[in-house]
């Protein structure tokens, strides 16, 4: 965790506000020698030391007045504006001087009058979050650099110490990406011997953040570090040359040919890694059916280029999927680091890799070399404030969050899926079989948008005929309507596809999100075949059907509460997205 606090830095930066000329764009000066100038009297010292606290304070409380804002610009991070005092940043970095003293200088005019700038604009070449900036400014206005926030600083993992975890690292990251580019060099300084520290303790793939902005930055000594640590790691050559730049990878490299022993070298066969690279560059292009062809063509293997763990890491999930649908990689295979292709996907965080693994038999128990699992994984990269924090009306759910929830329920799942979705009342019937699952499934993505979402796209069904209105009979009929161009076979076809991709997202809900999916069980059970036509009937029928919709959103609440209470026992918060986005659809739906 970021914690980062000199007691010389902040007398030396409170001085350069009393200084005059350009030394406020330089490093901190020294105090001259004792030889050089007899020392003051004690007393003198202690108020000039209580004189700097003490304007160093009055600044900081710029930055925390929220009744009287006299901030005269704006600086938009992720979305958000934060006010700042030009002629405070224009007096201690050059970078924010020259910006401002430009004509149309980037800045727009908002309504107030105050010019804002953007961040990505500022910062292209690395991210800056708004904590990071927050914390930024602070050591500009003080001259105190304050601890990170816990809920950016440390991740979800409960065995971890939270020294060298991702999201400390990427927050001491973040903070050196804007001191370097808006030049207050001794923060940098500070930062580097911080990040220092991070490099032999932290996994070689959490170092690859700090090298890539060491690089930018140019901090050789760090630069150097980060290098040695990777090129003596087992990262493979693949992820270097994907994530850093050529001439850092060329340096990798040459460290580890000077490495290797003399008998070792030229072990490889250059055609067979030539045709490896071959079939991960068509997975970049996303063209499944030229890795077929290479395929059958090289007489190389799925799993021989590890393909389905470059997938997992670099591809579209759809890409993922038909890759998987070929049925000819070992989906729990270990590539040379001990990784199964669910702990590259658990990696990158994109829930319709990890379930689209899980599908086809991922096995979310398996554990790397160091003892860590998927669900592991995927929490030491996740930060507390991505995973704790409620989602807003109308907003899915957090990607990382959602991950890890899969990847829970995986793992503590025992029961086998059942091998029947729908009512036996339907088992013989086609088109009753898909108007009951037009209904499950429309239903489900009005209490549960982001988890029905993820389902529908494994599935596939969202790719087949879809209807977006929730009276499902209407879409049923569509979907039974004659084609005269149709033949019988054509129209059963169609029919028995649509049916498939649905009862698979259906299978995905109960597996991984049973909660929801028995709160709608019970309903549609008791509720067939078109109870949700709230504006048809006599005013005393639709009254009945207002109130048992009433029933059912009470139930949802009562659902989630029951997943909080499961998730107290394993760290998991649930305050999924659904509710309050289905909440919110609920009003509309009785309203109309």
């Amino acid at each position: 965790m970021l914690n980062i606090t000199e007691p010389s830095s902040s007398i030396s930066l409170a001085s350069s506000y009393l200084s005059n000329g350009s030394s406020a764009y330089h490093a901190p000066v020294s105090a001259p020698s004792s030889h050089a100038r007899s020392p003051a009297p004690e007393c003198g010292t202690n108020l000039e030391v209580l004189s700097l606290s003490k304007l160093s304070s009055n600044l900081g409380c710029l930055l925390l007045d929220t009744e009287f804002d006299c901030t005269d610009a704006e600086i938009m991070v992720e979305g958000t504006p934060v006010g700042v005092h030009r002629c405070i940043l224009a007096a201690r970095s050059r970078f924010f001087r020259d910006l401002f003293s430009q004509e149309g200088s980037g800045g727009g005019s908002r309504p107030e009058g105050k010019p804002t700038y953007e961040m990505d604009k500022l910062v292209p070449s690395g991210r800056v979050g708004r904590e990071a900036f927050t914390a930024f400014l602070s050591y500009l206005y003080t001259g105190k650099l304050k601890s990170a926030p816990p809920e950016v600083s440390i991740c979800v993992d409960r065995l971890c110490p939270h020294d060298t975890c991702r999201p400390a690292i990427d927050c001491a990251v973040e903070l050196l990406y804007a001191s370097s580019v808006f030049q207050i060099t001794e923060l940098v300084s500070l930062l580097q011997r911080r990040l220092l520290n991070f490099v032999e303790k932290a996994l070689v793939e959490d170092v690859i953040p700090i090298l890539q902005v060491a690089s930018h930055s140019k901090l050789n000594q760090l630069l150097s570090n980060c290098v040695q640590r990777v090129a003596r790691s087992d990262l493979d050559d693949v992820a270097i040359e994907k994530e850093l730049p050529p001439e850092v990878v060329e340096e990798i490299r040459t460290l580890r040919r000077k490495s290797q022993p003399k008998e070792s070298n030229g072990v490889a066969d250059p055609i067979h890694e030539k045709r490896i690279k071959t079939i991960h560059r068509a997975l970049d292009c996303d063209d499944v059916e030229l890795v077929k062809l290479l395929l059958s063509e090289s007489g190389v293997t799925l799993d021989d280029a590890c393909a389905l763990h470059y997938a997992a890491a670099y591809c579209d999930s759809k890409v993922v999927a038909e890759l998987l649908d070929l049925n000819s990689a070992n989906v729990n295979l270990k590539n040379d680091r001990g990784y199964t292709p669910l702990h590259v996907a658990a990696m990158r965080r994109e829930p319709a890799v990890i379930v689209s693994l899980l599908t086809k038999g991922a096995s979310a128990l398996d554990t790397t070399a160091d003892g860590e699992n998927a669900v592991t994984i995927c929490r030491r990269l996740t930060r507390a404030k991505d995973y704790y924090t409620r989602t807003e009306q109308g907003q899915e759910s957090n990607k990382n969050k959602l991950c890890i929830e899969i990847l829970e329920r995986e793992m503590r799942s025992s029961i086998a899926v059942e091998d029947s979705v729908t009512s036996p009342l339907f088992a013989d019937d086609t088109h009753m079989k898909l108007f009951y699952l037009e209904n499950r499934v429309a239903f489900a993505r009005l209490f549960f948008p982001a988890e029905a979402k993820l389902a529908m796209e494994i599935a596939h069904a969202d790719t087949t005929s879809e209807f977006t209105d929730l009276p499902a009979s209407r879409s049923a009929g569509n979907l039974r309507e004659v084609d005269l161009n149709e033949t019988p076979v054509v129209q059963k076809k169609r029919l028995r596809a649509r049916v498939e991709a649905l009862t698979k997202t259906v299978e995905l809900g109960r597996r991984y999100f049973p909660h929801c999916s028995q709160v709608l069980d019970n309903f549609l059970e008791e509720n067939l075949p078109e109870p949700f036509y709230l504006q048809k009937g006599t005013p005393d029928e639709q009254k009945l059907k207002k109130l048992r919709f009433c029933e059912l959103k009470e139930n949802v609440r009562n659902a989630f509460n029951k997943d909080k209470v499961e998730s107290l026992f394993s760290g998991l918060s649930s305050s999924s997205s659904s509710s309050p986005a289905g909440e919110g659809n609920h009003q509309r739906l009785v309203r109309n």
